[in-house]
């Protein structure tokens, strides 16, 4: 029956591997995310002369919004392959902020980070009010502050946590 029971471990504890195509994906995510940002910055720099300041504002927005996203999905990639899968063998160097985030943290970034990207596109529909209806307002402010409260509830659970671990 020992032996049964290592077999069932190894298996459940190879398993981690299976993560690293999901990470790969990301990856291929994000390259293919750089090929649509590249567009978004060019259609940016082609009008520059063009878009007044409103236009201009909402087109930078959008490129910031983009760069959260990527930023996002690099933390992910990152710091899941290091919690779930294995440690990074190069740490010393260019990779020291490794192994410095666990899952609870992470959890607290992508909340972050979510709420970030969250409240630029509100204020990218803010200062584009004209194309919304009020209805179309109320619900994206009610789901910014739904992650906003998410966040915080994360943040404080993890606070709760980490004392109850001391």
């Amino acid at each position: 029956m020992k032996s049964l029971e290592l077999i069932v471990e190894r298996i459940i504890l190879s398993s981690r591997w299976i993560l690293v195509i999901f990470y790969l994906g990301l990856a291929a995510s994000l390259a293919v995310y750089v090929v649509s940002f590249i567009f978004k910055f060019l259609k940016v720099a082609k009008s520059v002369f063009v878009y007044d300041e409103a236009e201009m504002i909402l087109a930078m927005l959008g490129l910031i919004d983009a760069a959260l996203v990527a930023s996002l999905i690099v933390m992910v990639m990152i710091s899941g392959y290091e919690n779930f899968v294995s440690r990074f063998d190069d740490q010393e160097t260019e990779l020291s902020f490794l192994g410095k985030i666990d899952s609870g943290s992470l959890k607290i970034k992508v909340a972050s980070s979510i709420v970030a990207i969250s409240s630029i596109h509100l204020l990218q529909i803010f200062l584009n009010t004209q194309q919304y209806t009020a209805d179309q307002l109320m619900w994206a402010t009610i789901m910014h502050l739904a992650f906003v409260v998410s966040a915080v509830l994360l943040g404080y659970l993890e606070r709760i946590m980490s004392k109850l671990k001391k």
